[in-house]
């Protein structure tokens, strides 16, 4: 990443992902009031996150997959393309039917834009300084998440179907700007003969990804995204639940957490990288993860909970390029195999997180606490038994 065309390229990446996350993000305030005009609400949009999530799943590997074969940008582009359509159609659906269908095809847009977006990271930039371009991607997923509601409530003003507009424009623009100044460079290490060979379909996929010197860290990138799916989902019900919290207050919660979130993975993410390496940041911000959300069920005023909140999200928002970052390292020549495995694993979690909290909020609202904090404490004992057995394996990838 040491020349002006690989920084420039990164920079093309992360105004993508920007993009990418601020028009899933934007839509969110609308939606509640866009399903009432077909005459549903809260269930629905539960099914609509896990529509997203379910394509995103099926479709991360292939795309991860046929961009090693096929270029980076490449796929990157056809993915602007079908996820700004596709945010146009969810404008101009005259029917439930067909808003699934569109959000479907938003899935997979995303699911062509996310791996190939890696991969890209791991292709332009050297072994050591790659935690710094998965940090920095991270950072505009981040950012995007945290922005696009903001700018989908203001944009709701003008109209409510306009933010979808706005985020098709902005998809386009994209793909306009990196057909003709994104570079495609060629994959940093040749394909092995086992990438070469005829693709394989999902499940094909999953199985090959069980066997990787990787999956532990695949296990925990679905468990950090079910344990934030599941924190996000049911963190606003729970405040108004128990205290009464208003929408700016719940939108302050979040909104500060993602921003903390957003300042750790720009400035202080690569620092932690090069003392203590990968590994150890993830086991860490596995505990702290579970701590704060544990942590949240004895905390009672709005300055505690949003300290509680704050530290959960800074903890997954450094568990996230942490995970892309030592996989990358790991991976070897199937660097898009290897990123859509891992969206393909946060997509499941991002599926699973919502659905179980949902059913266990309606039982008592602090039962997804509490099953979120164990399955993060089980997590962290796995992976540090992992890393235990694969000690000169991980300082390869701190000494290359």
């Amino acid at each position: 990443m040491a020349t002006k065309s690989n920084h420039f390229a990164l920079y093309i990446l992360m105004f993508n992902m920007f993009i990418t996350m601020s028009g899933i993000g934007l839509i969110i305030p609308i939606m509640p009031e866009y399903l009432a005009t077909f005459g549903v609400a809260g269930q629905a949009l539960g099914f609509l996150i896990a529509t997203f999530s379910f394509s995103q799943f099926i479709f991360a590997p292939i795309a991860g997959d046929l961009s090693d074969k096929h270029g980076r940008k490449n796929l990157i582009i056809f993915g602007l393309i079908i996820y700004g359509v596709s945010q146009a159609a969810m404008g101009l659906s005259p029917s439930l039917t067909l808003l699934f269908v569109a959000r479907f095809f938003s899935g997979i847009g995303a699911a062509f834009l996310v791996p190939p977006m890696m991969a890209f990271v791991a292709d332009i930039t050297t072994t050591d300084e790659r935690g710094r371009g998965m940090s920095l991607l991270g950072a505009s997923m981040s950012l995007g998440f945290m922005i696009g509601p903001a700018i989908g409530g203001f944009l709701s003003k003008i109209s409510l179907v306009f933010p979808f507009y706005f985020a098709t424009g902005a998809a386009l623009l994209a793909a306009i700007i990196s057909y003709f100044v994104l570079p495609n460079p060629a994959p940093r290490i040749e394909q092995s003969i086992e990438t070469k060979k005829k693709r394989e379909n999902l499940f094909h996929q999953l199985k090959r990804s069980t066997k990787s010197v990787y999956f532990i860290m695949l296990v925990v990138m679905f468990v950090f995204s079910f344990g934030l799916a599941n924190f996000q989902s049911t963190i606003s019900l729970y405040v108004d639940h128990k205290y009464q919290y208003t929408p700016s207050q719940i939108a302050v919660i979040i909104t500060v957490g993602g921003f903390v979130g957003v300042i750790a993975q720009t400035f202080i993410i690569t620092p932690l990288f090069n003392k203590f390496g990968e590994m150890r940041v993830i086991l860490v911000n596995l505990i702290v993860a579970a701590i704060a959300m544990f942590g949240i069920l004895f905390v009672d005023t709005f300055a505690t909970i949003l300290l509680v909140s704050t530290l959960f999200f800074t903890a997954t928002s450094l568990l996230r390029p942490a995970v892309n970052t030592l996989v990358s390292k790991l991976a070897g020549s199937e660097q898009g195999f290897a990123a859509g495995m891992m969206t393909a694993y946060m997509s499941l979690g991002n599926m699973v997180g919502p659905a179980l909290a949902g059913i266990l909020f309606d039982i008592n609202i602090i039962f997804p606490y509490i099953v979120g904090t164990i399955i993060l404490l089980i997590c962290f004992m796995i992976a540090r038994l992992w890393s235990g057995k694969n000690l000169e394996l991980l300082q390869q990838t701190r000494n290359p």
